[in-house]
């Protein structure tokens, strides 16, 4: 069941003020469906996806300091830049001067996420920045307007405040929330070795397009979105659709074995997760998922398998 924000949560936050430490809790997403369409002016391609969040979470935990740094433990330490080019250090400053207050805090990272994936861990934690220098500054500001900041920082960041399944247009920055009622998915997540950078992959796209050797683009959201309404595996199966995935089956070849081993033991629909190198496999319920992610592990075609479900909701206070 998807969790909701509350408005009266936002009023009540700013009512106790600053705090000494803050934890908060943000997920991983994917793309149910992502429809990429031309390259606009502004180097940003136009797109049209649906946003799912899946229980697969990075922690972010924000501590009083004469300062700001960023450390972290989990996937991608040693790989992960700290600097300032990190969106969690560029999430507080963005913050810190909207609010006009000193950018001063300590910033702890624990990843589960995996780096360049497709699964925006990134934008994640740029969103769990927000929400935790919000508190940890007794600021106060709603999501709405911590989205407004969020979208400044990456396409993907406003979803990831919210979570839940949603519409995104434009870039991805425009988010709409899907209205259906509460459903548990399913998913098996195959991390791969090493990432995909998402520019190369757009690029690729456009490459593979120009020698008309992508297909179609998926279109718009429409039969994905009655097919949430139906709350039917198989049937959304038949309606999940990603543009990039030739794109990032083209740069990484090893990802078709990926897919069709997850298809082989089960899965009712496998797909390269938004830029990849990530694939998602949708069962028909937990026991079938187990089956699927047993199978990937014994096929040696991944680095790891998470077992998730979704929807769930986006940063939130632990």
């Amino acid at each position: 069941m998807t969790e909701a924000w509350r408005p009266g949560d936002d009023d009540e936050r700013s009512r106790r003020g600053a705090r000494a430490s803050v934890k908060v809790r943000v997920p991983a997403k994917i793309n149910l469906r992502l429809a990429v369409g031309p390259l606009r002016p502004d180097g940003y391609h136009e797109i049209n996806t649906v946003y799912h969040a899946i229980a697969l979470y990075d922690e972010l935990t924000a501590r009083r300091a004469d300062t700001l740094i960023l450390t972290m433990d989990g996937e991608g330490t040693g790989e992960l830049a700290l600097d300032d080019s990190n969106l969690v250090l560029r999430a507080a400053r963005a913050l810190a001067a909207h609010a006009r207050v000193p950018a001063h805090a300590r910033l702890h990272l624990r990843k589960q996420i995996p780096l360049a994936g497709g699964l925006a861990g990134g934008s994640a934690d740029a969103a769990a920045a927000l929400v935790a220098c919000d508190e940890l500054w007794g600021i106060g500001l709603s999501r709405d307007e911590l989205a407004g900041l969020a979208a400044g920082l990456g396409s993907d960041v406003p979803f990831l405040l919210h979570g839940g399944t949603a519409l995104g247009t434009g870039r991805g920055e425009a988010v709409s929330p899907v209205l259906a009622r509460p459903t548990t998915w399913h998913w098996v997540v195959a991390v791969a070795d090493g990432g995909l950078s998402t520019p190369q992959v757009y690029a690729e796209l456009d490459r593979l397009r120009a020698v008309g050797a992508a297909p179609a683009p998926v279109g718009p959201a429409d039969d994905l979105l009655a097919a949430l309404r139906q709350r039917d595996p198989h049937v959304l199966a038949g309606a999940l659709g990603n543009d990039l995935q030739p794109a990032a089956v083209s740069l990484r070849p090893a990802l078709t074995r990926v897919l069709e081993t997850g298809v082989a033991a089960g899965a009712l629909a496998g797909l390269v997760s938004g830029s990849g190198p990530t694939c998602v496999f949708l069962a028909a319920d937990g026991a079938d998922a187990q089956t699927v992610a047993d199978a990937l592990t014994d096929a040696g075609v991944c680095r790891t398998v998470h077992l998730v479900h979704g929807a769930v909701a986006g940063a939130r206070l632990v």
